[in-house]
C-alpha cells in the first residue's frame, strides 16, 4: 500500500465519522513559542488551551512536522527523520477515550490489515479506564497491555496548562529488530516495538503548583507516523525504504554512484531525509539565515551538502534532490510544484556559497587532526576552531560534529577566547577608520562593546532579550524610572527600527521589575537599534533581561502597506511604462506613499487602471517571499534596486510571486491576499517628473469604504433617491440649478432696467460728448453696478454714467462711457481712479467701463461731482 493510499484512507476513514478534514498548517507555525510546526495538534493549540472557539468539534489531519532535536540520530537509526507526515484525529470537547481508542484500532486492523497478534498497547499505569477499553471493548489480552510511568506515558504542554495520560499503539516488528537484551519489552528504546500511534487523552489542567484540576470539557489529540505506519504495510526495515523516502534515497545513490546496502548508507539516508526537510521548509517561507528557524534549514542544508561530499558528488547537486521530493510529494502538496523554481533556487543559492567553504574547511580541519594525531592529543586548539570558523566561515557546529565521529573534542573555552580578541580588534579598527566621527559618540561607544543589534522581527513578534545599554540625552545611564523617557538598547529584538520608508514599531518592553512602553524604535547609527519608550511603571535596569513585545495590529497594517507598495510599483509600470520607477516612500499603518517618475499627471483611465490591476493581484493570494542571496545574483534576476541607494554584499530580496522582485528589508504579508482592499486615495505633482500616489489598504480601506457609504447614504436620503441614482438626482438637479440662475438674472436685469429709467434719483447735465447721468444708489456691489450703468448707457443713450453705491461701510463706484465719449479722448479708468481718490481708494477696469471706490462713504457728493466736471470739460481744457 502506497503512502499516498494510507494518508487518503485515513482522512476519508474519519471523514465518514464525521470528522472535518483540515489542511496541513504551514511549517512556520502562529504560535511564538515554536520555531517549526512539529506535530499534529500545534494548529489546533489555541481550541485546547480554550483561547479559540472552533466551528467544528472533531478534525483530522496530515500534518507536516520537522523535528531536529534528535538530527543526530538520523541515518543511524530506522526510524528517525527531521520531516515527516503525522496523521491525526482530534476532538474538542465531543468524544473521548470510548471512541478514540476503538476507532484507533479499526483502523489498524480492520482498514490497514495489521495483524492483531503483534500489536501491543501501553497505557498509563494509573489509567484504569483506557486499561479496561483495551482489554475489555477491543479485547486485546492481558499480555500484550503494558502500564508504563510518567515518563512514557503522560502528555502534556509544559510546567502548567492541559495535560493528560496517553496510550501508545506498538508493532512487534520480530526479534531481528531487537535490541537482544533480556528486558526487550514494549517501551525499549530499540526498534522492535516500533510506536505507530499514540493517542492522548487531555483531562485534567496542571497548576503552578503541580496539582491536577479535572477539564471542563476533554479532548483527544492523536498522532499516527504515516512513515512508520507504510514501514510496516510496505514490509520495510526502515523509513528510509517507504516508498516516498525511498525514491529520494534512489537519486542521492545514482547522483553519488553509491549503491544503498554499503559503507555510504548513513550519508544517503541524511541526504533523502534532509532533502525532504529543506524542501518543505523552503516551500514554506523558511530561508537560511543564521538566527531561528533559518538556522535550522541552513543546518539541513550544510549537513547534507557535507554529506553528498562524503558520498563523492563533487557539483551542485541539492537541485536534484529538491526535484525528486516534488515529483513524490507534490500531489498531495500542491504548493510545492506552484512553488519549485523558489525553492530549487535558494537551495541552490545556499549549496553554492556553502561549497567552497565545506572544501577549504574541510582540508584545514583534515590537516588539523592529523597534526593532532601525531602528537598524541585529543583535543582539537581553540586556535584551529576559531580559524575554521572566523577565517573559513565553517560552521561551529559542524566542527563539532567532525570532531564526535573522531572521537575528539573541542577547546571552546580558547575559541571563546579568540573570539571576544577579534570583537575587540573590530571595535579598535571602527575607532581608527573614522567611525566614531560619523556617530555619536554614545551609539559608537554601545557598538564598540556591545556589537550590533540583532533584528529577529521578521520570525518573531515576541523575543527574549537582554537590555544592553539605556541612553539619555547623549549618555548611557543605569536605570529608569517609571515617567521617564529613555532610548532602550537589545542585544537582539522583534523591533523594526524606522529604515527604507518603513516607520519603526511600537510595543512594549517588559521586565521582572518593571515595564517600558516602546513609543517608536530608530536607527541612531548603523548596526544600533534603539527603542524609544517611557517607563510605565517599576524601573528598567541594564543588563535586565525583557520579553520584547511588537504591537502586532499595528506591524500588520504596515506590513499591508508596504507589500502593497510593491505591488503599486509593479501595477505603475505595467500602465504607464517602465520609466515609472520608485523615487521614494511612506509606508505607516494608516496609510502608504508612493514616489514615482513620471512625465505628467495620471489620466482618470491611468489612476483606475493601476487601483484595478493591483487589486486583481492581491485578490490572486499570490504567495509573497523573501530570502537573502549576493547582491550580484539579486540583480542576475532582475531584482530591482532603488536609484541611489548604496547596498552590501549580500542584501534581502522580496519577491510577489512572479510579478514583483525588489531589494526590500522591511516586513511583508506572507499572502497579498492578507493586504485587503487597496484604494488610491490621491495623485499630486511633487517636483519636475515627478509624482506621488497616496493609499490605504486593510481595515483603513475599510473604514474609508464606510466613511464614504455613509455619506452616500445621508445625500440620497437628503436628495429623497435610492443611492444607486444620486448621480442622476443631482445631475437633474444642476439642470433645474441652472434654469433657475438663468431666471433671476432675466428678472435682475430687468429690476436693474428699471433701475436705468427710473428706479433711481438721476441727475441729468449736457457735457461735450452728450448727456451725463450720474446717481447714489444703495445695496449694490461692484457686478450689480457695472451691469446698471451698461443698462443706462443703452436704455438712456448717454454719453458717460457715474454710480456711486453703499454697501458694507463702502463706496463702490462705477463709470461707463459710450462711443463717443471715448471718441472724445475719454478714459473710464482715469475718471474713476481721480474720483476713488476722494473715496480714499483707487480703480481700475477697461477704458469703456472702470470701478472703483474707498471707506469715505462720507465724500460720495464730492467724487460724483468731480466726475461730472471731468466728463463736462472740453478735450482742450482737460488737456491744458
Amino acid at each position: 500500500m502506497k503512502s499516498e493510499e494510507i494518508r487518503n484512507r485515513f482522512l476519508e476513514f474519519f471523514q465518514a465519522r464525521q470528522h472535518r478534514v483540515v489542511k496541513s498548517s504551514s511549517l512556520v507555525p502562529d504560535d511564538p513559542t515554536l520555531l517549526l510546526t512539529n506535530a499534529g495538534m500545534v494548529q489546533f493549540k489555541p481550541y485546547f488551551l480554550g483561547s479559540a472557539r472552533p466551528d467544528f468539534t472533531r478534525a483530522t489531519t496530515c500534518q507536516k512536522c520537522v523535528r531536529t532535536t534528535d538530527i543526530e540520530k538520523v541515518g543511524h537509526t530506522a526510524r528517525h527523520l527531521t520531516f515527516f507526515e503525522m496523521l491525526g484525529n482530534f476532538s474538542f470537547g465531543d468524544y473521548y477515550k470510548e471512541k478514540a481508542i476503538p476507532w484507533a484500532w479499526e483502523f489498524l486492523t480492520a482498514e490497514m490489515g495489521l495483524d492483531p497478534e503483534r500489536m501491543y498497547c501501553s497505557v498509563y499505569e494509573e489509567d484504569d479506564e483506557a486499561y479496561d477499553i483495551w482489554k475489555d471493548v477491543v479485547g486485546i489480552p492481558q499480555e500484550r497491555l503494558v502500564r508504563l510511568g510518567e515518563k512514557d506515558n503522560f502528555w502534556d504542554m509544559g510546567t502548567t496548562g492541559p495535560c493528560g495520560p496517553c496510550s501508545e499503539v506498538l508493532y512487534d516488528q520480530g526479534e531481528k529488530f531487537g535490541c537482544g537484551g533480556s528486558g526487550c519489552r514494549p517501551g525499549c528504546d530499540c526498534d522492535r516495538y516500533l510506536e505507530l500511534w499514540n493517542l492522548v487523552f487531555m483531562q485534567y489542567d496542571r497548576d503552578a503548583e503541580g496539582r491536577l484540576h479535572p477539564l471542563p470539557a476533554k479532548n483527544i489529540d492523536t498522532g499516527l507516523g504515516l512513515e512508520r505506519l507504510a514501514s510496516v504495510l510496505q514490509k520495510a526495515a526502515n523509513n528510509f525504504e517507504t516508498d516516498t523516502l525511498a525514491a529520494v534515497l534512489g537519486a542521492a545513490a545514482d547522483l553519488s554512484g553509491v549503491a544503498y546496502g554499503g559503507e555510504g548508507d548513513v550519508s544517503l539516508k541524511i541526504v533523502a531525509d534532509h532533502s525532504r526537510a529543506m524542501t518543505f521548509l523552503v516551500g514554506d517561507g523558511v530561508l537560511p539565515s543564521n538566527e531561528d528557524r533559518g538556522y535550522v534549514l541552513r543546518r539541513i542544508i550544510r549537513r547534507a551538502v557535507r554529506h553528498g561530499r562524503l558520498l563523492g558528488i563533487g557539483d551542485i547537486f541539492l537541485p536534484r534532490m529538491v526535484e525528486v521530493v516534488i515529483e513524490t510529494m507534490g500531489g498531495a502538496y500542491p504548493d510545492l510544484k506552484q512553488n519549485a523554481a523558489f525553492i530549487t533556487a535558494i537551495v541552490r543559492s545556499e549549496e553554492e556559497r556553502f561549497s567552497q567553504t565545506l572544501r577549504t574547511g574541510l582540508t584545514y580541519f583534515e590537516e588539523a587532526v592529523a597534526k593532532l594525531a601525531r602528537g598524541g592529543d585529543e583535543a582539537i586548539s581553540g586556535e584551529v576552531v576559531f580559524h575554521l570558523h572566523d577565517t573559513l566561515g565553517f560552521p561551529l557546529e559542524l566542527t563539532r560534529e567532525l570532531a564526535r565521529e573522531r572521537g575528539l573534542s573541542l577547546d571552546e573555552a580558547g575559541f571563546e577566547a579568540l573570539m571576544e580578541e577579534q570583537r575587540r580588534r573590530a571595535r579598535t579598527a571602527r575607532v581608527e577608520e573614522g567611525y566614531s566621527a560619523t556617530v555619536p559618540e554614545v551609539y559608537a561607544e554601545i557598538l564598540d562593546q556591545y556589537g550590533e543589534s540583532v533584528f529577529t522581527g521578521y520570525e518573531k513578534s515576541v523575543d527574549r532579550s537582554k537590555v544592553v545599554a539605556m541612553v539619555k540625552g547623549s549618555r548611557v545611564i543605569s536605570e529608569a524610572a517609571e515617567g521617564e523617557e529613555v532610548e532602550i538598547v537589545l542585544d537582539h529584538t522583534p523591533f523594526y527600527g524606522e529604515m527604507g520608508g518603513q516607520v519603526g514599531d511600537t510595543g512594549v518592553i517588559i521586565s521582572e521589575e518593571g515595564e517600558a512602553e516602546v513609543e517608536d524604535t530608530v536607527r541612531p547609527a548603523p548596526g544600533v537599534v534603539s527603542h524609544l519608550c517611557r517607563v510605565k511603571r517599576g524601573v528598567l535596569r541594564a543588563g535586565a533581561e525583557v520579553e520584547a513585545r511588537i504591537d502586532v495590529e499595528r506591524r500588520d497594517a504596515i506590513r499591508r502597506n508596504h507589500t502593497a507598495t510593491h505591488i503599486l510599483h509593479w501595477s505603475l509600470r505595467q500602465v504607464l511604462g517602465e520609466h515609472a520607477k520608485q523615487a521614494g516612500s511612506l509606508v505607516e499603518p494608516r496609510r502608504l506613499r508612493f514616489d514615482f517618475t513620471h512625465f505628467g499627471p495620471l489620466s482618470r483611465d491611468e489612476f483606475a487602471r493601476v487601483e484595478e490591476l493591483a487589486n486583481r493581484k492581491i485578490l490572486e493570494d499570490l504567495p509573497v517571499r523573501a530570502y537573502v542571496t549576493t547582491y550580484e545574483y539579486a540583480t542576475s534576476i532582475n531584482a530591482i534596486a532603488l536609484f541611489g541607494e548604496k547596498y552590501q554584499d549580500h542584501v534581502r530580496v522580496v519577491e510577489v510571486d512572479e510579478i514583483s522582485r525588489e531589494l526590500c528589508g522591511g516586513t511583508h504579508v506572507g499572502r497579498t491576499g492578507e493586504i485587503g482592499l487597496l484604494v488610491l486615495t490621491a495623485e499630486s505633482g511633487i517636483g519636475a517628473n515627478m509624482r506621488r500616489l497616496e493609499a490605504v489598504t486593510g481595515m483603513e480601506s475599510y473604514r474609508l469604504f464606510r466613511e464614504r457609504r455613509e455619506t452616500l447614504e445621508a445625500l440620497a436620503a437628503a436628495l429623497r433617491t435610492e443611492p444607486g441614482r444620486v448621480a442622476e438626482r443631482v445631475g437633474k438637479l444642476q439642470l433645474r440649478v441652472k434654469e433657475l440662475e438663468g431666471e433671476l438674472r432675466r428678472r435682475e436685469r430687468g429690476e436693474l432696467s428699471a433701475l436705468a429709467r427710473e428706479g433711481l434719483d438721476w441727475r441729468e447735465e449736457q457735457g461735450a460728448h452728450g448727456m451725463v447721468l450720474t446717481a447714489k444708489a444703495q445695496d449694490l456691489d461692484p457686478q450689480e453696478l457695472r451691469e446698471l450703468a451698461e443698462h443706462t448707457l443703452c436704455a438712456r443713450g448717454a454719453a458717460a454714467v457715474g454710480i456711486v453705491s453703499l454697501q458694507g461701510g463702502k463706496a463702490n463706484m462705477v463709470v461707463a462711457l459710450g462711443k463717443r465719449a471715448l471718441e472724445g479722448g475719454l478714459n473710464a479708468v482715469e475718471l474713476v481712479k481721480k474720483s476713488g481718490r476722494l473715496l480714499g481708494g483707487g480703480g481700475g477696469g477697461r477704458a469703456d467701463m472702470a470701478v472703483g471706490g474707498g471707506s469715505r462713504t462720507e465724500s460720495v457728493e464730492e467724487a460724483l461731482e468731480l466726475f461730472l466736471e471731468e466728463v463736462k470739460k472740453a478735450p482742450k481744457e482737460r488737456d491744458a
